[in-house]
C-alpha cells in the first residue's frame, strides 16, 4: 500500500510539473525542479555562512576562528544569540523578496524556507516565530511574508510555529532612510507577547523569522522582549541580508 501511494503521489507531480513546470524565481525561466534557480540567477546570487560573526553573522573575508565577533557586536553587543542568512541582499535576492511581499506568489516562501533550512541544524527544541506586522498592513497587503516563510519552514523542518506569539501593537512608519538610532527609537515599545505566551517561552529556544536583514532594529526590540519574557535563547533567521553595512 505504501509503495503504491508513493507511485500515486509521483504520478501526480509529474502531471502538475508537466502542466505548471517549477519557474526561476529570480527571472522566471523554466526549472528542472521545484525550490532551484536557473544557472544566471544562481551565480548571481551569494550564499552566506561561516567564516562569519558568532552572533550577527556578518560574513568576513577569511577564516579567524570559532566564535569570534565583528566590531559592531563588540562595541554593541545584540540583544539576539545569532542571525543567520540565506544570501546577500542584491538584485536577485531582492526580485525573489518582493515576489513574496507584493507579487502574490506565496509559493515562493517554501523556496525561501528550503535554502534557510541548512540553518536550523541543531535546532531541535526551537520554537519558530515570525517577525510580525501592524494589523493595518496585513489589512493592505493581505498577510505577512514572514509568517508565510515560517510556516514553511516549520513544514519542512518538523519545527513547531507560533505565528502570533509577538504581537506589533504600534504602527511604525517604514525605516528606509532612518540612522540606526532613529531606527531602534522608531520600533521601541512596538511590540509586545502574546497573552498566555510567557510559559511557552520560558527556557526555551525561539527562532525568528524574517524576510530582510538590514540595520537589525526590528529583530533587535523582539529579540529583547523574548528574553525580558523568559527566553533562553534568541536566534534570527532571514532571507537576505545587506552587507555593505549600508542601508537599503
Amino acid at each position: 500500500m505504501a509503495s503504491a501511494a508513493l507511485l500515486a503521489r509521483g504520478a501526480v507531480r509529474h502531471i502538475v510539473d508537466f502542466a505548471l513546470p517549477p519557474r526561476c524565481l529570480g527571472c522566471g525561466a523554466v526549472t528542472a525542479e521545484q525550490h532551484s534557480f536557473c544557472l544566471t540567477c544562481w551565480q548571481s546570487l551569494t550564499f552566506l555562512g561561516e567564516p562569519c560573526c558568532h552572533h550577527c553573522g556578518l560574513p568576513f573575508e577569511y577564516e579567524v576562528g570559532e566564535s569570534v565577533e565583528c566590531a559592531g557586536c563588540i562595541a554593541d553587543p545584540p540583544e539576539f544569540d545569532t542571525v543567520r542568512t540565506a544570501v546577500a541582499y542584491g538584485e536577485i535576492a531582492r526580485k525573489v523578496a518582493l515576489t513574496l511581499k507584493y507579487g502574490g506568489r506565496p509559493a515562493a516562501a517554501a523556496t525561501i524556507a528550503h535554502f534557510l533550512q541548512r540553518h536550523l541544524l541543531g535546532e531541535q527544541d526551537a520554537i519558530l516565530a515570525p517577525v510580525p506586522l501592524h494589523r493595518s498592513r496585513i489589512w493592505r497587503r493581505g498577510y505577512n511574508q514572514s509568517a508565510l516563510i515560517a510556516q514553511a519552514l516549520s513544514r519542512a523542518s518538523g519545527l513547531p510555529v507560533q505565528l502570533d506569539l509577538i504581537r506589533r501593537v504600534k504602527s511604525t512608519p517604514p525605516l528606509k532612510g532612518m540612522s540606526r538610532r532613529q531606527r531602534a527609537e522608531t520600533v521601541r515599545g512596538a511590540f509586545h507577547l502574546a497573552p498566555g505566551a510567557k510559559p511557552l517561552i520560558a527556557g526555551r529556544s525561539v527562532t525568528l523569522i524574517d524576510d530582510v536583514y538590514t540595520t537589525g532594529a526590528t529583530v533587535r526590540a523582539c529579540a529583547k522582549l523574548l528574553k525580558r519574557e523568559g527566553a533562553a535563547q534568541v536566534n534570527i533567521l532571514c532571507w537576505a541580508r545587506v552587507v555593505t553595512g549600508k542601508d537599503d
